[in-house]
């Protein structure tokens, strides 16, 4: 699909898409940069790396396409910076977990820019997790600005497609109301259960099963990236956050009267709703 691609910010997502176009002979040669020189040091040794660059403008120069992986605070920034070493060609594309901003600001930097979010990865960060099969089976949303050519967009949906992802389309804005529901929320709540759990007798800690752990898995993640994703889609997530106290209200009132049809009710709405993901 391609002859040279650019990863900027090889870290879990950015070396695990290099690994599985690399395995999938879908590009020839791969670009890296990274701010941290132990990084692009690990990135020199790597097996899908060909090359690695001090400076990112540096990194992008003939690759048809570039991909963003850095955290969603510095996306614009890199935009403008490597901005006038891109061919007039190159596909420029992100996996931020923001889009409204990020896209919006992107199209002032006169970049073939459209936004992409694999919604693959973990708790876990760094390229030393990556893997190939990271994407398999998972969703992925392109988010293209009105103006963007039909082919680009095509061009991204054959890219993630090509390494098992299932990809649909929608404005920068209802994929920030989306996420702001199906990710953010329950990183929330489960950053929320652990900070309130912090509280308690250390000594519980021992005594819990594998529902407290599978349910505050993503609690692990980094709370800096956290706290910039959250900042950026904070009027969605204030939202989201508004519609389920809504919901946990309903609970507990449902509790105080002992409205045990109505409680059944809910957990069995919760339950078919866990099911059917």
């Amino acid at each position: 699909m391609f002859q040279q691609i650019t990863i900027l910010g090889p870290g879990l997502l950015g070396a695990s898409l290099a690994l599985a176009l690399k395995e999938g002979g879908l590009c020839q040669r791969v670009h890296a940069w990274s701010r941290r020189a132990e990084t692009r040091a690990q990135a020199l040794e790597s097996e899908w790396c060909d090359a690695v660059f001090d400076q990112p403008k540096d990194a992008c120069t003939g690759s048809e396409l570039v991909v963003i992986c850095t955290p969603v605070e510095t996306i614009v920034p890199l935009l403008e910076q490597v901005a006038p070493s891109l061919a007039t060609h190159t596909l420029v594309t992100d996996v931020g977990s923001t889009k409204s901003i990020i896209c919006r600001e992107a199209r002032g930097t006169g970049v073939n820019f459209i936004g992409s979010h694999p919604m693959a990865g973990s708790e876990r960060t760094g390229m030393a997790h990556a893997r190939a099969d990271l994407f398999n089976g998972a969703a992925c949303i392109v988010t293209p600005l009105d103006d963007a050519a039909d082919t680009d967009i095509a061009r991204l949906h054959q890219l993630w497609q090509a390494i098992g992802m299932q990809v649909t389309t929608c404005s920068p804005e209802q994929h920030d109301e989306i996420v702001a529901h199906v990710s953010h929320l329950p990183h929330l709540l489960a950053s929320s259960l652990c900070s309130y759990l912090a509280s308690k007798n250390p000594d519980w800690k021992p005594l819990s099963g594998g529902g407290l752990r599978d349910s505050t898995r993503v609690a692990a993640g980094d709370p800096i990236l956290w706290k910039q994703i959250l900042e950026q889609n904070r009027e969605e997530v204030l939202r989201a956050i508004d519609g389920f106290e809504n919901e946990l209200h309903a609970l507990k009132t449902n509790l105080l009267d002992q409205n045990s049809s109505a409680l059944i009710a809910q957990l069995e709405r919760g339950k078919k709703f866990r099911d059917s993901l």
